[in-house]
């Protein structure tokens, strides 16, 4: 063609499409068809060997097409593919379908680093948004060949600030490296993350979360200074900035300063871990996650509590499973005085063990607890080890498990009795009693009350 070096492709239409009329453009359909089948069966392979079914996953996803290693592979591919043919015949297909592959990986892998280090993020969304417009906006101005020319035009558009001159396009391609270099960095510590959290528990997950967060904010600050010295900036002129934070931290941040270094300390010591069983504040629950600024506390019932990570240093915490995950919990019963004791304490106990959640070992316990004014009270104590699926389920269970026991057995459950004593002349007539005030006997106080 007749074109100059950066004449856009579309100055001459009728040419452009009459080199996808060639009978050489089925040679390049056919070896992009094979080129696609080919990274097919290899991600397929590598995904059967290698993948440990995390969804999560950033280079293989859900699905085969789905993460980033099928479009880096058949990108290769492409690229390897071109420059055989390059060698017998012009190639057309290729210049188009190398850009649109080139913008498919750059989505994919923002798209799935982003997911993957920010899961729940609802800002996420926008950006990936964003970057796909971005990426086949990039594509069109390359396959159209007007790229180089708006790079040209943007490169012309220049202001200086203090003793360096600056350019659109010089912005722009330092914004592209900085944000290329944070994506590295957000793939990198994601991936240690899920290599540190894939398999821990207990104490080991408290003490991998710390090293994960560490390693998580050594990178992105590298990345950070790697990009700034990328886009131009001198890092000597930032001294004065280190010292303006570092004054705003010790009087406007401390709080927040306290957060995140009080979040460090608690995974480092590993006085509260994920998993634990505590109660803060007055609010109890179990952690489901530790963050560098706050605690998530999730109930029994579903409500979740942000705890800030200064109150778990600075005020009392109950850690119900620091030593031993098992927590003990008791119901009471009333039975009728004049009942078989022993009859009643073994019935209570087997009732115990109705509830698979109970445990064995230690064996629920049984105590005459109090001589009540209306029965027999008996506590029951029993043991479990899940205290996050909650307790009102499983006593009602052995509580209806006793009733049943104990109905079978002909042992009353009493209700509250009262006497009544009639002051003075009694009648002798209905009338007479139905015209009666009875005045009724305090009760007499229970034992260790005045």
């Amino acid at each position: 063609m007749a074109q100059g070096k950066n004449a856009p492709m579309f100055d001459d239409v009728g040419r452009w499409f009459q080199s996808f009329l060639h009978p050489t453009v089925l040679i390049e359909l056919g070896t992009l068809a094979g080129c696609t089948v080919l990274a097919w069966l290899v991600v397929s392979g590598l995904r059967q060997a290698l993948h440990r079914g995390d969804s999560r996953s950033i280079l293989f996803g859900r699905k085969v097409l789905d993460g980033v290693l099928f479009p880096l592979t058949l990108l290769g591919l492409v690229y390897l593919a071109q420059a055989v043919l390059l060698q017998w015949i012009a190639v057309a297909a290729f210049k188009v379908a190398i850009p649109v592959l080139v913008a498919l990986v750059v989505i994919r892998v923002g798209v799935k680093v982003l997911q993957a280090a920010f899961p729940q993020s609802p800002w996420v969304r926008p950006i990936e948004r964003t970057l796909s417009w971005l990426a086949w906006l990039a594509m069109v101005l390359w396959v159209t060949g007007l790229l180089p020319l708006v790079l040209q035009d943007l490169d012309d558009i220049t202001w200086k600030v203090g003793g360096t001159t600056m350019s659109v396009r010089t912005m722009i391609e330092g914004l592209v490296t900085a944000a290329a270099v944070l994506i590295a960095t957000l793939w990198i510590s994601s991936s240690i993350e899920a290599r540190f959290l894939r398999s821990a528990t207990g104490s080991e997950l408290s003490v991998r979360k710390a090293l994960s967060n560490a390693t998580r904010a050594l990178l992105l600050f590298v990345g950070l200074i790697t990009a700034l010295s990328v886009v131009g900036i001198d890092l000597t002129a930032l001294s004065v900035l280190g010292g303006a934070v570092g004054v705003g931290i010790g009087f406007g941040l401390q709080k927040l300063a306290a957060n995140y270094v009080s979040g460090f300390v608690i995974l480092a010591e590993r006085s509260v871990r994920i998993g634990d069983n505590v109660r803060v504040d007055g609010f109890e629950g179990r952690i489901t996650d530790i963050t560098g600024r706050y605690t998530l506390i999730r109930s029994g019932i579903g409500r979740e509590s942000i705890v800030p990570n200064e109150m778990l240093i600075t005020q009392r915490v109950e850690n119900f499973s620091l030593a031993d995950p098992r927590v003990w919990h008791s119901t009471v019963v009333s039975v009728a005085y004049g009942s078989d004791v022993d009859l009643v304490m073994r019935l209570l106990s087997e009732a115990a063990l109705a509830s698979e959640r109970v445990l064995r070992e230690p064996a629920p316990s049984v105590s005459l607890s109090a001589f009540g004014a209306d029965g027999l009270e008996f506590t029951v104590g029993f043991w479990i080890a899940d205290p996050e699926n909650g307790l009102l389920g499983l006593r009602s269970q052995i509580n209806l498990a006793i009733l049943r026991s104990l109905q079978v057995h002909g042992i009353d459950i009493p209700y509250p009795q009262r006497v009544v004593h009639v002051v003075g002349e009694q009648p002798t007539t209905p009338a007479a009693w139905k015209n009666a005030v009875p005045q009724q006997t305090p009760d007499l106080p229970r034992e260790g009350t005045e």
